[in-house]
C-alpha cells in the first residue's frame, strides 16, 4: 500500500542526501521515480537537486502553482514503471499542493516521499510543513546537532558578519553560509549564539 512520507530535520541534516539515497535504491531495483524541486531553488542549477556532499540528480520544478496530482497523473500515462514521487524542499508547497500529493498516494497509488524543513528562521512553521505534518502517514526525523551537542530543531539565518538575522522574507535560499542549525536553547539567545559563532 502506497503511504505519504514527511522526512524533516533541521538545516543540514542530510534530508537531500537521505532523498538522492532513496531515489537511487528505486532506480537500482528498476523502477522509474518523478523528483521535484523548487523553481527557484537554483544554487547548483535549476531542476537540480544537489547534496551538500557531491551528490546531484535532475528535477522538475515547481512553483506553487503547479498541480502535482495532474503533473504526476500524466506522467504516469507515459510511464508505466512510475513507483516513486520525491519532493525536495517539501516545506515550500501550498496547502492545495500537499493535499494533491496526498491524492497521489491514495488515487493513483504512488508513494510521495517529501524532505523539508519544520521551521524558519523565526521559529514560524512554512505553510507546506504544516500540513505535511498534519497529513502524511509517516513523519521522520532526520536528527542533527547543534554545536553545544543537543539535537538542532532550529534554523537560525546569520548575516556575513554572523550575527542572527531577525527579519526579512521567510523565503531566502542559502547553505552553510546563511543557516546554522540550533537546538532551542541556543536559538533563543543570540548573544551566547554570536560568540559561539565567532569562536
Amino acid at each position: 500500500m502506497a503511504k505519504f512520507y514527511f522526512y524533516y530535520s533541521a538545516m543540514n541534516a542530510g534530508k537531500t542526501t537521505t532523498l538522492l539515497q532513496s531515489e537511487y535504491n528505486y532506480r537500482e531495483r528498476g523502477m522509474e521515480t518523478l523528483l521535484f524541486t523548487p523553481v527557484f531553488d537554483n544554487r547548483l542549477a535549476k531542476g537540480k537537486i544537489a547534496s551538500r556532499i557531491g551528490l546531484n540528480r535532475d528535477a522538475h520544478t515547481f512553483d506553487e502553482s503547479l498541480d502535482f496530482f495532474k503533473e504526476v497523473q500524466n506522467y504516469k500515462t507515459r510511464s508505466k514503471k512510475l513507483s516513486c514521487v520525491l519532493v525536495d524542499e517539501g516545506h515550500f508547497l501550498k496547502k492545495r499542493q500537499v493535499e494533491q500529493l496526498a491524492r497521489v498516494v491514495d488515487e493513483l497509488s504512488i508513494p510521495v516521499l517529501t524532505y523539508g524543513l519544520r521551521t524558519d528562521f523565526l521559529g514560524e512553521p512554512f505553510e507546506g510543513s504544516r500540513y505535511l505534518l498534519a497529513w502524511a502517514d509517516n513523519l521522520v526525523e532526520i536528527k542533527t546537532i547543534c554545536h553545544c551537542g543537543r539535537k538542532a530543531i532550529m534554523n537560525l539565518r546569520v548575516d556575513s558578519e554572523g550575527n542572527q538575522v531577525f527579519e526579512g522574507e521567510q523565503i531566502e535560499i542559502g547553505g552553510n553560509e546563511r543557516y546554522v542549525s540550533m537546538c532551542r536553547k541556543h536559538f533563543l539567545n543570540p548573544v551566547e549564539t554570536k560568540v559561539r559563532q565567532i569562536s
